[in-house]
């Protein structure tokens, strides 16, 4: 995938969202079964370097799910919440 231009960044997440939704929960009208964040960040950027994400379910359950895998990569049990 080559460097997007920033303008274009929310456009190509948005379009890989719908992508990644169909293929983990199909296109029909049946409720969501997985939920996904996808976190984009320039390779090798500055530590000052945006991150975007996109995801499927709302804010604060991405919040909630990011929180469990920060926590897993740090080898600590997850504490509560919902994801």
């Amino acid at each position: 995938m080559s460097a997007a231009h920033p303008d274009q960044t929310s456009e190509l997440l948005q379009a890989l969202a719908e992508q990644i939704d169909a293929i983990l929960n199909g296109t029909g009208p049946e409720p969501r079964r997985a939920g996904f964040v996808l976190l984009v960040s320039p390779v090798n950027a500055p530590a000052d370097a945006r991150t975007n994400y996109v995801s499927n379910v709302e804010r604060r359950d991405a919040i909630a799910m990011l929180r469990e895998v920060a926590a897993r990569f740090e080898g600590q049990r997850y504490q509560e919440g919902r994801a």
